[in-house]
């Protein structure tokens, strides 16, 4: 059963999805976006995984 939580980490996650996509189709993506946008996806995938 999955928890408020657990479902707004999932939205998060997929939001963190969306902007990466959308920087990557950019003519001159910035590298430390995408890094950190990674980063946060990954504490988040982290995150989830206690559940």
């Amino acid at each position: 059963m999955q928890t408020t939580h657990q479902t707004a980490l999932e939205a998060k996650h997929a939001g963190l999805d969306r902007k990466l996509a959308e920087e990557r189709l950019r003519p001159m993506p910035d590298e430390r976006t995408i890094a950190e946008l990674k980063k946060q996806k990954l504490r988040l995938k982290e995150e989830l995984q206690r559940f």
